[in-house]
């Protein structure tokens, strides 16, 4: 726990094992305790001591996901209380199910697997007393947590079979939502779905997918797929949450691009391979060498186009597909798009001044108006209240 501790902090996004699943109860003479658990005094006497206030809380907090970290352990809980003033001695039988991770894992992934596996137990306990009924229970639950930690842990999915009920427990991933997608965004479909079939796909994507190409933006290609603009920006954030689609600027010989972590297209031999493969202009000619591609990407640089690089390398004549090869670039992030920004610094902005805030750029502007880049230019230079920022 201490190696980790240096390698890993709270907040850090990292996702941790469970290392123990136990069982909380309020006893009607002793008080919080853990009646079960998995492995056995992974959670010691002193912790527990600690925060259980936290694991039998009161009434209001009840029926709800609580997570305490403290003493180099995360404990998330799911504290159930059940009434019925004949079974037992205080009218109410109090119980918390936690699982434990290391104090800086990500544990959000385990929430639901706790309170559906509390359910059961509150299931079980209601037909059967399970929980609270002395005898030979409390090996069968430590059964159950035993299964429950090792599948888990191992292929974050189990089967629970007690008696004549079946449980299924998965741990599902949480993402972060996807970035919001607007008109002038271009997606690229990754290539470990490029071999789906059609017919596998929802009605929509099914209309989208044939403009999904690496250069088409959304509005183009809502206007090619004749399908609503909004419906389409649905879909591609849609795919964008699932991995299927990446988003990418508008490719433009205008475009101005800068390299980063480049190292590593010619330290992996496979990235290199499928480099040359991807780039390639004519499939049935021999592959770019990877020096040439180097070259390329070595010549973006501040204030240096891509029109200019073209002219001055000429890499259709070394069978570079140059559009290709900024895809790919900016697919394994080996470059980065410089956006322009106009900024309006004058008192009153009017007409299209209104759009230079320094918040939208040059894509953005132009899917909005319609105008080409160049005429946005025009309209820029000609005002000497507008800035340009690079970004």
């Amino acid at each position: 726990m201490q190696t980790n501790s240096l390698q890993y902090y709270e907040g850090c996004g990292k996702e941790g094992q469970i290392r123990c699943i136990f069982l909380s109860e309020f006893h009607a003479t002793a008080g919080s305790k853990i009646s079960c658990q998995v492995p056995a005094d992974y959670v010691p006497k002193e912790v527990f001591d600690a925060v259980n206030v936290y694991i039998i809380p009161k009434p209001h907090l009840q029926r709800c996901i609580l997570t305490v970290n403290a003493m180099d352990m995360k404990i998330v809980g799911y504290p159930v209380g059940i009434e019925d003033q004949q079974k037992y001695a205080r009218n109410a039988f109090l119980f918390n199910l936690c699982f434990v991770c290391d104090s800086w894992a990500r544990s959000v992934q385990y929430e639901p697997v706790v309170k559906k596996l509390s359910e059961y137990l509150i299931m079980m306990e209601e037909e059967s007393c399970f929980l609270s009924k002395e005898g030979d229970n409390k090996l069968r639950l430590q059964k159950i947590f035993e299964t429950v930690i090792k599948d888990l842990n191992g292929q974050r999915v189990t089967t629970i079979v007690e008696g004549d009920t079946t449980i299924y427990l998965k741990i599902v991933t949480h993402k972060p939502d996807p970035p919001l997608v607007k008109d002038h965004m271009v997606p690229l479909l990754l290539v470990d779905y490029k071999d789906t079939p059609l017919e596998n796909w929802d009605l929509t994507t099914q209309q989208i997918l044939p403009y999904i190409n690496g250069i088409n933006h959304i509005a183009r290609i809502a206007a090619e797929a004749d399908v609503e603009t909004n419906l389409v920006k649905s879909c591609v954030q849609n795919l964008v949450y699932y991995g299927v689609v990446q988003l990418l600027p508008i490719l433009k010989y205008s475009n101005v691009y800068m390299t980063q972590n480049l190292k590593n297209l010619i330290q992996s031999t496979s990235l290199s391979y499928a480099c040359r493969k991807y780039v390639a202009l004519n499939p049935d000619k021999t592959k770019p060498t990877i020096q040439k591609i180097f070259q390329f990407y070595a010549s973006m640089t501040h204030g240096v186009t891509l029109r200019a690089i073209c002219q001055r390398l000429c890499p259709q004549n070394h069978n570079i597909d140059e559009r290709k090869l900024v895809i790919f670039g900016l697919q394994h992030k080996f470059i980065r798009c410089i956006h322009k920004y106009p900024v309006f610094t004058g008192s009153v902005p009017s007409g299209r001044q209104k759009m230079y805030t320094g918040l939208q750029n040059f894509d953005e502007i132009c899917c909005k108006t319609g105008l080409s880049p160049s005429s946005i230019e025009k309209d820029i230079d000609k005002d000497t209240n507008v800035t340009v920022i690079w970004k």
